[in-house]
C-alpha cells in the first residue's frame, strides 16, 4: 500500500481497480451506461416523438408567428403571398399564353389558386426540412429530444399556413360559381394525405440537408421544376395532347399533380373526374405512406449524427 522514496518521503499507491483491463464497452454495461444522443429504437422513437407533441405543435405556431413579424402587415402575407404568386401567375400563363384553353373562366382561375396554394404548401414544407437541422444547430446541439421533432414540426407550420391560405380559396371558389358541397369534405382526406407525405419529404430532406448545406442553394431549381411539371398553371391532358400518352400519365401520376387535381375536383364545380388519373386515391394514399414511412426511418437511421461535426 505504501513505498518509500529515497527521500524518505512516504507515498501512498491506490489498489488494482477491479475495472482495470475492462474494455470500454464491458465498463459500460457494468455499471448502466449510455452514448449520449444514442439512436433508440423505431418503437421507442416514436414513443418519444408522441411525448414530446406539445413541443411540436408549440414550436410550429411559434415559427408561423414569427415568419412575418417584422412585416407590416404581418400574418396578412401568409395569404397575400400566395395570392399574388396566383395574380402573376394567371397574367402569364392565363392572359398571355392562353394555358386555360379548354377551361372556363370560371373554372381556370380556381384551378389556378388552388393549385398555386396547394403546391406551395408542398414547396414550403420541402425548402423548411433542407434547413430544419442545419438552421437549428444551436437547438439541437443544447437539448437532448427527437431531432424529427423539428422537420414535423415546420411541415406542421406550414400545413397551418395553409389552412389561412383556404379562407381565400374558398372566397375564390364562391366568387367564380362554386358553392359548397359534400364534396367539399373531400378536401379533409387529400389535405391529410398531402400532409403525411409533405411531412416524409421534409424528414428526407432534412437528413440530406445536415450533411449538404449547399442543397438549400440546388433545392429552388428543383421545386420550379417541379412545379411545371405538375400542371399548377395548365391542364397536363391539354397542354400534352398531342404529346404520347405516357408522358402526360407520368406527370399526372406524380405526387403534387395528384394532391392538387384531388382538391380541384372537391371544391370547383366544373372540375369532373374524367380531369383525375384512373385509381387516384390509391395513388395519393400510396405515396402518402410511402414517403412518410420511408422519410421517418430514414432520418431516425442517422439521429445520433445530427448536430456533430
Amino acid at each position: 500500500m505504501s513505498d518509500t522514496t529515497h527521500d524518505g518521503a512516504v507515498s501512498l499507491s491506490a489498489p488494482p481497480s477491479p475495472d482495470d483491463g475492462l474494455p470500454p464497452a464491458a465498463l459500460a454495461a457494468k455499471y448502466g451506461l449510455s452514448v449520449s444522443g444514442a439512436r433508440p429504437g423505431l418503437i421507442e422513437y416514436v414513443r418519444q416523438m408522441w411525448g414530446r407533441r406539445h413541443f411540436i405543435m408549440a414550436f410550429s405556431q411559434a415559427k408561423l408567428m414569427s415568419q412575418y413579424s417584422q412585416a407590416k402587415l404581418g400574418q396578412v402575407w401568409q395569404v397575400a403571398t400566395p395570392l399574388l404568386n396566383a395574380a402573376v401567375y394567371y397574367f402569364i400563363f392565363g392572359v398571355i399564353m392562353n394555358s386555360g384553353r379548354g377551361m372556363s373562366k370560371e373554372v381556370f382561375i380556381p384551378f389556378l389558386v388552388t393549385g398555386v396554394f396547394v403546391f406551395t404548401f408542398t414547396q414550403s414544407s420541402v425548402m423548411a426540412g433542407v434547413r430544419a437541422i442545419s438552421g437549428n444547430l444551436g437547438l439541437v446541439r443544447a437539448l437532448h429530444f427527437p431531432r424529427a421533432s423539428l422537420p414535423i414540426s415546420f411541415a406542421l407550420q406550414q400545413l397551418q399556413q395553409l389552412l389561412f391560405s383556404m379562407i381565400v380559396l374558398v372566397i375564390v371558389a364562391v366568387v367564380f360559381g362554386s358553392y359548397p358541397s359534400l364534396s367539399w369534405l373531400l378536401v379533409v382526406p387529400a389535405l391529410t394525405m398531402q400532409f403525411v407525405f409533405n411531412t416524409g419529404m421534409a424528414l428526407i430532406m432534412a437528413r440530406l440537408g445536415s450533411k449538404t448545406p449547399d442543397l438549400a442553394q440546388l433545392m429552388p431549381f428543383i421545386m420550379r421544376t417541379w412545379m411545371y411539371a405538375s400542371g399548377v398553371m395548365f391542364s397536363i391532358t391539354v397542354m400534352l395532347a398531342d404529346k404520347p400518352s405516357w408522358i402526360a400519365d407520368t406527370l399526372q401520376y406524380n405526387p403534387a399533380a395528384i394532391y392538387m387535381d384531388l382538391i380541384r375536383f372537391a371544391l370547383i364545380d366544373g372540375y369532373g373526374a374524367s380531369n383525375l388519373p384512373d385509381h387516384v386515391w390509391v395513388a395519393a394514399l400510396i405515396w402518402a405512406i410511402l414517403v412518410g414511412c420511408a422519410g421517418f426511418v430514414y432520418f431516425w437511421k442517422a439521429e445520433e449524427r445530427y448536430g456533430r461535426g
